[in-house]
């Protein structure tokens, strides 16, 4: 058992904990990102120095720590390599005034793409002031200057790539003395210690997570400076459309924002990605004094709900929804799945409807293969996908999480009922990872446990369509002509189904094909093995 303590950090100190990244039984791997920490120079994730289980975290969210302070206890696999600190550096003396300011130690990271110039010639710029902003793939960091002074010369550029000891500006100092430059906020490699001491988490990249994996969350394109100038001023940074370079938001774009606000206008409509452009210019939201009416009681939503609802809103207003509603006749396949109850049973397992329902619809995306597909960001292509994950929605008390069944088609009804009952239990226990709920290629929700006879599922987008089922109920149905050439009606169990779908990529004839054909397999499920 080791304990894993914040390492060197540069001179920080109290830094806000702002993501927690693991949990305790979690198995994680070296190098592995645990927390994420954010002062008002850096953003920096702290990785694990070694492979191995989280026994127990000594940390939350919104937590103040330093060098030193524990993370986390870890049953680690392996020790990590002690990490050697590198010297300070000092600026260069051009002249006797002058002073040359390099980019100081920044781990180890190299070819760090410069995404702001905070400074012009002529700045007057006190000590610690930022001068650049760099952002790699795991820290976006401000270079504080070494000294106060009068910037004579830029050295450097949006879009330039650099490392330790690059020349970024020249500096007509006001300080006659410097100990050496202060160091950005970018994590470090720990200091040797002994066998009983604490691990020191080593900085370095994430590893390959061992699925392909979306990006699950889409932060705000801005500095830490100006997150931390939003959050005294209580600005959403998602409100705001950045005009710096990639997007990036301003501190201008913050003040303008604010401005807007104070003069009665709107509140801008949240950021939107490349495809997905959002012109509409709608009403600002009611503020009604419920209270007013009666008693009232305020909760907050869920984490889950907090995480899921601007994808859910930005899904139904991008993507134009069409839902084709039918009915499948499920009596024989109902009769089936009872027979083999017992069997499944004794295998420690319950054969459930959804089960069957992947397999269908795994069927059907053969037969129709544009329903297996993504949109590009162009707009002008679409992507079939050659495999099949089938995203499940699963209610669970924080909310409606979607892990996925990789690679269905691959197995059997048995198989997938196992499974379904494995990533139902850890969805309830709130142990999926991000991971499980990523690389879907199509998705179920499923409702026939509770009720309903239809409804309209939102498609989980880069999907173009969802399949959502209600609960199965007995209905006459017509039989044909009796013996005495009357109408003759025979009860039959009827599914209902709701295939929404993304009427930019499928047509109402294809939709209404893949509908008939996907009853037509739920009405005799011997076309599964066809």
């Amino acid at each position: 058992m080791s304990q894993v303590v914040v390492p060197d950090i540069g001179d920080f100190k109290e830094v806000e904990v702002i993501e927690v990244l693991v949990k305790p039984g979690d198995a994680v791997s070296k190098e592995q990102s645990l927390i994420t920490l954010e002062s008002d120079k850096a953003t920096m994730e702290i990785p694990s120095p070694a492979a191995g289980v989280v026994k127990e975290l000594k940390v939350k969210m919104g937590d103040k720590v330093s060098q030193g302070t524990p993370i986390l206890e870890l049953d680690a696999e392996e020790k990590p390599k002690s990490g050697e600190k590198r010297g300070e550096q000092k600026p260069k003396t051009e002249a006797s005034s002058d002073l040359t300011v390099p980019v100081p130690d920044i781990g180890d990271f190299k070819e760090v793409e410069v995404i702001e110039v905070l400074v012009k010639p002529g700045d007057a710029v006190s000590k610690e002031q930022s001068l650049i902003t760099l952002e790699s793939d795991k820290a976006t960091m401000e270079i504080p200057s070494p000294a106060a002074g009068v910037v004579k010369e830029i050295r450097v550029k949006i879009g330039d790539k650099v490392s330790r000891d690059t020349p970024i500006l020249v500096l007509k100092s006001k300080d006659q003395a410097l100990a050496g430059a202060p160091k950005p906020a970018a994590p470090k490699a720990a200091a040797p210690a002994p066998a009983p001491a604490p691990i020191a988490a080593a900085p370095a990249s994430r590893p390959v997570p061992r699925e392909p994996q979306e990006e699950a969350t889409a932060k705000p394109h801005a500095s830490p400076s100006v997150r931390k100038f939003a959050r005294e001023l209580g600005v959403d940074l998602t409100r705001l459309r950045g005009s710096g370079p990639k997007g990036r938001i301003l501190q201008s774009d913050v003040q303008a924002f604010v401005k807007g606000v104070l003069q009665g206008a709107p509140a801008s409509a949240p950021a939107a990605k490349a495809g997905g452009a959002l012109p509409f210019s709608l009403p600002s939201w009611p503020e009604v004094d419920f209270a007013k009416f009666g008693p009232v009681e305020v909760k907050p939503l869920s984490r889950i709900q907090k995480l899921s609802g601007p994808y859910l809103h930005r899904n139904w207003i991008s993507i134009p929804h069409v839902t084709q509603f039918d009915e499948a006749d499920i009596t024989e396949l109902e009769a089936f799945r009872k027979a083999q109850t017992v069997e499944t049973e004794k295998q420690g397992f319950k054969l459930t409807m959804l089960a069957f329902m992947i397999k269908a619809c795994v069927t059907a995306l053969r037969q129709y293969p544009v329903f297996n597909s993504s949109l590009d960001r162009s707009g002008e292509s679409i992507v079939i996908k050659k495999y099949f994950h089938i995203g499940v929605a699963v209610d669970t008390p924080g909310g409606l999480v979607v892990p996925v069944v990789r690679d269905a088609d691959r197995k059997g009804v048995f198989d997938l009922a196992h499974e379904l009952a494995d990533i139902s239990k850890l969805a309830r226990d709130g142990k999926l990872k991000p991971g499980d709920m990523q690389g879907g290629t199509f998705s179920i929700s499923s409702l026939g446990g509770i009720g309903g006879t239809a409804f309209t599922p939102i498609i989980n987008a880069p999907e173009v369509a969802i399949l959502g089922v209600s609960r199965s109920a007995f209905r006459p149905v017509f039989a044909g002509k009796d013996e005495k050439d009357k109408d003759s009606f025979k009860a039959r169990l009827m599914l209902p189904l709701s295939l929404s779908y993304d009427h930019r990529v499928i047509d109402g004839a294809t939709a209404a094909r893949f509908s008939s054909y996907l009853v037509s397999v739920l009405s005799d499920i011997r076309k599964l093995i066809l």
